[in-house]
């Protein structure tokens, strides 16, 4: 079990950030250095009751209902669940694939970090985010979604080392489909590829939070293999870093063509926190009637 400490400093953050006060307006108000009061939230510093006291009284909360929730606020986290209003019915699955199945294994994703995040607070008083930044993790993520699709849907994992990441053997008439996954907390990136093949591929867009995940965008789209006259891939090459000297990955990512049928393809998006209409577009054709830029005016400038 964690130290008296960390379960309060951990209670104080998560009220502090309810009323959304900075590090050095809590301070301020408490009459402390932001440096001190961060390093109680984080459960390293110690702390007076005299301390504790003013810090409570500044955020206008009796001390006792500080000390109860201090050791009550990981039991009451619940594991967040997706939003079934930002799902769009009209985009083009894979063969075999529901939004019913989609919105499963999403929440079955949210639900896995949701306890990774719970035991996180329980043992260390820190949340997942203090301890991952941003898109160091994608392929965990990644991962997890797969497995959730091949526990809620027909599509099944594919070798590790192997392309597609899932295959649904029974799709068309027994000849299967595949699909390849990737995860980004960038919103509206296109794909990204070890070897651009053709074929389905998903974009998981997701944000850090509180509780663990949340996924924000999610994108689904039959995509030109890179050995055809007219791909939807450019090939990267593989680059060494600079300052390691280590060589990474040889890589494929989309280009604007590509990425534009991603967009296109948007089957779930949380419209409070995407902001797509200035995104770039390109297409031969029309805008397709299920594309979240119907309605919408082509934009050249670039996001």
């Amino acid at each position: 079990m964690k130290k008296a400490q960390e379960l309060i400093g951990a209670c104080l953050r998560s009220l502090r950030e309810r009323e959304s006060l900075t590090l050095e307006t809590l301070a301020s108000k408490a009459g402390i250095t932001y440096q001190y009061l961060s390093s109680i939230e984080h459960g390293r510093g110690n702390f007076s009751i005299q301390v504790l006291e003013k810090l409570v009284n500044a955020l206008k909360m009796p001390l006792q209902e500080v000390i109860n929730q201090s050791f009550q606020i990981v039991e009451k986290i619940q594991a967040p669940i997706v939003n079934p209003a930002y799902f769009r019915p009209g985009v083009p699955l894979p063969d075999g694939l529901t939004l019913v199945d989609l919105e499963a294994a999403m929440n079955q994703t949210q639900s896995i970090f949701h306890i990774i995040n719970k035991n996180m607070l329980t043992e260390v008083g820190r949340p997942l985010r203090d301890l991952i930044q941003g898109n160091n993790f994608s392929g965990l993520v990644s991962n997890i979604f797969s497995d959730a699709m091949d526990a809620k849907s027909a599509y099944r994992r594919n070798h590790d080392q192997h392309y597609p990441d899932l295959i649904n053997k029974l799709a068309i008439c027994g000849m299967g489909v595949g699909l390849e996954v990737k995860a980004t907390i960038k919103i509206g990136k296109g794909g990204e590829s070890h070897n651009g093949h053709a074929g389905w591929h998903a974009i998981v867009c997701y944000e850090i939070t509180d509780d663990g995940i949340e996924i924000i965008h999610v994108m689904l789209a039959m995509l030109i293999g890179h050995q055809n006259s007219d791909p939807d891939w450019c090939y990267l090459g593989s680059r060494v870093n600079a300052v390691t000297g280590s060589r990474r990955t040889e890589t494929y990512t989309t280009v604007l063509k590509g990425t534009t049928k991603l967009r296109d393809g948007t089957v779930y998006l949380d419209p409070l926190k995407v902001k797509f209409n200035r995104w770039r577009q390109k297409r031969s054709g029309e805008v397709p009637p299920w594309s979240i830029f119907c309605g919408f005016a082509n934009s050249t400038k670039k996001t």
